[in-house]
């Protein structure tokens, strides 16, 4: 289960993140966060703004509803989602893991 918070801010998804892989894309989830793999190398935030925009299209968002709050150099991040209630969120991503389990079979 995601450790998803609710700020006044907007709600605070922990991301696992996995730079420099082969495809972009949500992988699952990894205690207590959803895992995402970029392409992108670690350097200059550009891993960081490809995570951004593989979450936004992931969750049928803008990219200016994400935005990274915490962990800009660790693989440990924490995003803002704006403009969503919680349980639309946690419905969205359970989606995704579902479609994920679905491939695997």
């Amino acid at each position: 289960m995601l450790a998803l918070e609710q700020t006044r801010d907007g709600l605070i998804l922990p991301v696992k993140a996995h730079a420099g892989a082969r495809r972009n894309g949500v992988t699952g989830t990894h205690d207590g966060a959803l895992k995402v793999a970029v392409s992108q190398a670690p350097e200059k935030g550009k891993a960081n703004s490809a995570i951004a925009k593989v979450l936004a299209d992931a969750l049928g968002l803008n990219k200016s509803q994400v935005e990274l709050l915490s962990g800009q150099t660790s693989a440990h991040k924490r995003f803002v989602i704006r403009g969503m209630v919680l349980e639309e969120l946690e419905a969205r991503i359970a989606t995704i893991l579902g479609e994920l389990e679905t491939d695997a079979k």
